[in-house]
């Protein structure tokens, strides 16, 4: 049933022609900030030309980026800026200002957000950001506090550690690192492993690494909500509080882990799905799961394998899921995210990256209800050189 609303020529209220924008510059501010925040970063980038009232209101907020990036670095030792690669926008590029001489001689080995974390050549460690270039330098590697003993010799690349039991070793090796950063205060943690013996770390205003006792041989590890996740290659799990100044263990519980090496299994599961890799991830509630990375050669196929053994500071029996609900998984970060319609992640889901060649990412999906894995972007990457890549998150700040 229609019914007809009948106005009285005379009213105050009747809308007259006056009221109504003449053009999109007189559009309410506040109607143009909601449009703005919904808008990926290509459409703000759009959007925000469209006048100048437009793009004053584009500095009150940031693009609504649900959409994995593409960093392209250098490979001229002399080129200190690199390449951004936005997928939604297949034939345009960003390249950065200079970031450093010596940015071009380094090498990244993780990322958060739009912060990666930066190695060189003689193991200097940093942070830098890609969108504002600031950059955060760390504690040099041989600065530990701890029982383990490290001195960079003479050549300033070899390093010499003595273990806790007075072993030796020669050369470094900077496993499982993990970054996170704060991006209003840049309060930041730091966290790898040191050759297979200890995990360390660092926060702000720190001058050496810390060493965690009692961390060896680390498998996996994943840093949220000032709490560090560990899970080593014998299956001790643990869990560590970093609110307070010294990080203080919390929970530990044994988990079965399949053993693994360079992505080639030790042991064969039955079903001829080698085992490539087992990843920690914790919830959006705070529960944490097992995930089983598994391939096979002969159909290049992935699959996945999630477990839950951890809810509510209690023990979980070990069992295995088959649907992650309304959540998606960042396997690469150690999250999970809530899906809907309109940020762009696919519920129920598992992003994942693979490596082509060294330093080099494909992001792909997999599907846990179909068991299907397609990949996130479809473009052509024939025109980008996939020499020293890497995908990263990126976020973005008020200009």
């Amino acid at each position: 049933m229609e019914i007809e609303e009948k106005h009285n020529p005379n009213s105050h209220e009747r809308l007259r022609p006056r009221d109504t924008p003449k053009s999109w510059s007189e559009l309410p501010l506040d109607l143009v900030i909601s449009v703005f925040k919904s808008l990926s970063f290509a459409n703000f980038q759009r959007a925000k030309s469209v006048c100048s009232s437009w793009h004053s209101a584009s500095r009150q907020c940031v693009p609504n980026n649900q959409i994995h990036w593409l960093v392209l670095f250098p490979e001229d030792n002399n080129n200190n800026s690199c390449t951004l690669f936005n997928p939604e926008e297949e034939n345009k590029r960003y390249r950065t200002n200079d970031l450093g001489l010596e940015f071009a001689k380094s090498f990244c080995i993780e990322t958060y957000r739009s912060w990666l974390l930066m190695c060189s050549r003689m193991y200097n460690l940093y942070i830098v950001n890609l969108f504002t270039h600031e950059r955060i330098d760390l504690p040099p590697v041989e600065a530990q506090h701890g029982v383990i003993k490290m001195e960079r010799a003479l050549d300033d690349d070899v390093f010499l550690i003595t273990s806790h039991n007075g072993k030796e070793y020669k050369g470094i090796r900077l496993g499982s690192p993990v970054l996170w950063i704060d991006k209003k205060t840049r309060e930041y943690v730091v966290l790898w492993e040191l050759r297979g013996l200890c995990v360390v770390y660092s926060r702000k205003g720190d001058t050496s690494w810390n060493q965690i006792p009692e961390t060896s041989s680390c498998c996996d590890m994943v840093y949220k909500d000032s709490k560090l996740y560990f899970l080593s290659l014998f299956g001790q799990f643990r869990i560590f509080d970093f609110s307070g100044d010294v990080p203080q263990e919390t929970f530990q519980c044994g988990v079965i882990v399949e053993r693994f090496r360079l992505g080639i299994q030790l042991r064969q599961l039955s079903d001829s799905w080698s085992l490539v890799a087992t990843k920690l991830v914790v919830t959006v509630t705070g529960e944490v799961l097992k995930v089983e990375k598994l391939w096979k050669s002969r159909s290049e196929a992935w699959t996945f394998r999630v477990f839950k053994f951890y809810s509510s500071g209690f023990q979980k029996k070990h069992n295995r899921i088959y649907s992650l609900g309304d959540e998606s998984m960042l396997l690469d970060q150690g999250i999970t995210v809530l899906a809907d319609d309109t940020d762009g992640f696919i519920k129920n889901s598992v992003y994942f990256s693979v490596s082509y060649a060294k330093d080099v990412h494909g992001i792909f999906l997999f599907n846990l209800e179909t068991q299907k894995t397609e990949p996130v972007h479809k473009f052509d990457c024939s025109s980008v050189q996939f020499s020293r890549a890497r995908w990263f998150f990126p976020s973005f700040r008020q200009s």
